[in-house]
C-alpha cells in the first residue's frame, strides 16, 4: 500500500477524519495541514487502518480527545475564574 493510501481505513474513520479536518479549517488552519492533523488524530485514536466488518480491528481508544483541556490545567483557579468572567462579559455585550 503506497504512502497516503486510505483504502485500509473504515468508512467511520474516513468520516471522523473529514469532520476533524473541517473543524481545523474553520479555525483557519490551511487545508493540507488540517487534513494531516485529522489523520494523525484518527491514527492516535484507532491505531491506524482497520478492516471493515463486525468484530474486526481494534477498538478506538479516544486518546486524542482526552488531550483537550490540559492547557488550562496549569492555571490557577483565580486565572480560570477571570477568563470565565471575561468570556461572560463578551457574550453579554454581543448578545445585544
Amino acid at each position: 500500500m503506497p504512502q497516503g493510501d486510505k483504502s485500509a481505513y473504515t468508512d467511520k474513520q474516513k468520516r471522523k477524519a473529514a469532520h476533524i479536518a473541517d473543524g481545523y479549517e474553520e479555525r483557519g488552519v490551511p487545508e493540507k495541514e488540517a487534513e494531516a492533523r485529522a489523520w494523525a488524530s484518527v491514527n492516535k485514536d484507532s491505531g491506524g487502518g482497520n478492516k471493515s466488518g463486525s468484530g474486526r480491528g481494534k477498538a478506538d481508544t479516544h486518546a486524542a480527545s482526552h488531550e483537550g483541556g490540559k492547557r488550562a490545567a496549569g492555571r490557577s483557579d483565580a486565572a480560570k475564574s477571570a477568563a470565565a468572567k471575561k468570556g461572560w462579559e463578551t457574550r453579554r455585550k454581543n448578545a445585544g
